[in-house]
């Protein structure tokens, strides 16, 4: 077998599993498993799957920039914000983390909504220019250009000012295992004190960001209050996420735990 068999043979069965441990596609291709984890390296580093002690999870789709993501599964980033935008009450203090979902989530507030939201991304900051009853705060930082978000010790800092009633939080990778991760070490930082400022925290994740990771740890899995997903995602995708208690709501907001 040629080595780019083995390696798309590496992702054909990574992606029918979820997962794949070294020690078994050793067996399976008939190759050491120096040979196997040479193949993960490599197509790590192409970035076609995150390595992780032992074989390798799926990759998130967040390193792509900013404008892809936003072509990606528009539907179902609009269901998603249609949920969440629900979650919203008058009157309370809520975290918008940066990226495309939240940015819908953003544009999916209605107009009359008195509210005060924090954000990090510009995009949303300036989506919210629109809504006049809703204060907006901006915290700074250097600006990830990759994301469009402030990130750094400044924004860190002025997180722990905040106690936010709700947390809406964009969400890069998820896994039931690794919990959530991100591609960028700064904006771990940053998702982590947004977490811990606020009094209920909602995930919000496209199919493709289920089941993937990334190199950094923002939290377990158990830091979220809800995850918010699309109606397209199936009962099967869901089994892992249910088993630990969370609860899952959807586009028609009938929650499930």
């Amino acid at each position: 077998m040629l080595t780019a068999e083995r390696r798309q043979l590496i992702l054909n069965i990574l992606h029918r599993d979820k997962k794949v441990l070294s020690s078994e596609l050793s067996t399976v291709l008939k190759v050491s498993e120096d040979t196997i984890r040479r193949d993960l390296r490599e197509l790590a580093e192409s970035g076609l799957l995150q390595r992780v002690h032992g074989g390798a999870l799926l990759a998130s789709p967040a390193i792509a920039s900013y404008a892809d993501r936003q072509k990606q599964a528009p539907k179902e980033k609009e269901a998603i914000a249609r949920a969440a935008a629900k979650l919203v009450c008058p009157g309370q203090v809520v975290i918008l983390d940066g990226g495309t979902t939240t940015l819908q989530v953003a544009r999916h507030l209605p107009l009359d909504l008195q509210a005060t939201v924090v954000t990090n991304s510009p995009p949303i900051a300036i989506a919210l220019a629109e809504h006049h009853d809703i204060k907006v705060v901006m915290l700074g930082g250097q600006l990830y250009k990759k994301a469009l978000v402030n990130v750094g010790a400044a924004t860190v800092e002025s997180l722990r000012m905040i106690r936010a009633d709700l947390c809406m939080l964009g969400v890069c990778s998820l896994h039931p295992e690794i919990g959530i991760s991100v591609q960028n070490l700064d904006e771990a930082h940053v998702k982590r004190a947004m977490i811990a400022g606020a009094a209920e925290v909602v995930g919000l994740a496209t199919a493709q960001k289920l089941d993937t990771a990334a190199p950094y740890v923002v939290e377990s899995i158990h830091a979220l209050t809800y995850l918010v997903i699309a109606p397209t995602v199936s009962d099967e995708m869901l089994v892992a996420y249910n088993a630990l208690g969370l609860t899952i709501i959807r586009d028609n907001l009938n929650p499930t735990a």
